[in-house]
Parts: structure tokens; C-alpha cells; sequence
């Protein structure tokens, strides 16, 4: 299993970055997938969550509004368009798959998901 994702950079604030995750190794079109984001010193914390069809989403508050995650099938994808960033955005996303938990669910705790990629940084300057 695989989730390799890319994107990450550095931005000013107000700014905008799409990640992507791509996803190899597993059943991919059953699988809800979500993001993650992690702080050094802090818990990984919930960001953004869509279900195996793609037509349902759940978002964490603090990116409500400012996030979109989206999701390809036929190219085994997920995405996260970040915009209106802000310093506190600052972190490490990771992408994540679970085959057995609601979105809802997922957002509870990270520690529910099957497999992880391997993270990309996302710094937001003010």
C-alpha cells in the first residue's frame, strides 16, 4: 500500500495550495479518504474528509469554508485545494484511507485509519 502525497510548499498568507495524494495498492474506489495535519509537538489532528463515492464530505471547523477535498477514482486520487491560507495552517498533511468507518467517524480519531501516506509540509508565512 502507497499514498503518496505532494504539494506542500511555502505561501504567504491569503494565498492557496492543492495537494494531492495518489494511492496505490488497495481497492482504492472503497475507501473513504481524509486529511490530516500535524504539528511537531502536537497531536495530528482531523482536516478534511470525503467518502468512497466522493459525494459526501466533513470538515473540520477551523478549515471550513477556505478547504475542498475532492476525490478521481479513475486516477486512484485525492485532493485537498487550500485557499485563503493562514499561519496557523502551518503543518505536515498527511493523506489517509479507512474501509470501515464514516467520514463522521474519521473525524474523531486518526487512529480509526487503515494506512497513511507519508506527509508534506505546508508552511504559511504572515
Amino acid at each position: 500500500v502507497q499514498l503518496q502525497a505532494s504539494g506542500g510548499g511555502l505561501v504567504q498568507a491569503g494565498g492557496s495550495l492543492r495537494l494531492s495524494c495518489a494511492a496505490s495498492g488497495f481497492m482504492f474506489s472503497e475507501f473513504a479518504m481524509a486529511w490530516f495535519r500535524q504539528v511537531e509537538g502536537k497531536e495530528r489532528e482531523f482536516v478534511a474528509a470525503i467518502s468512497w463515492s466522493g459525494s459526501s464530505q466533513f470538515y473540520a471547523d477551523s478549515v471550513k469554508g477556505r478547504f475542498t477535498i475532492s476525490r478521481d477514482n479513475a486516477k486512484s486520487s485525492v485532493y485537498l485545494q487550500m485557499n485563503s491560507l493562514k499561519p496557523e495552517d502551518t503543518a505536515v498533511y498527511y493523506c489517509s484511507a479507512d474501509g470501515d468507518n464514516t467520514i463522521a467517524t474519521m473525524s474523531r480519531s486518526p487512529r480509526v485509519m487503515d494506512y497513511w501516506g507519508q506527509g508534506t509540509q505546508v508552511t504559511v508565512s504572515s
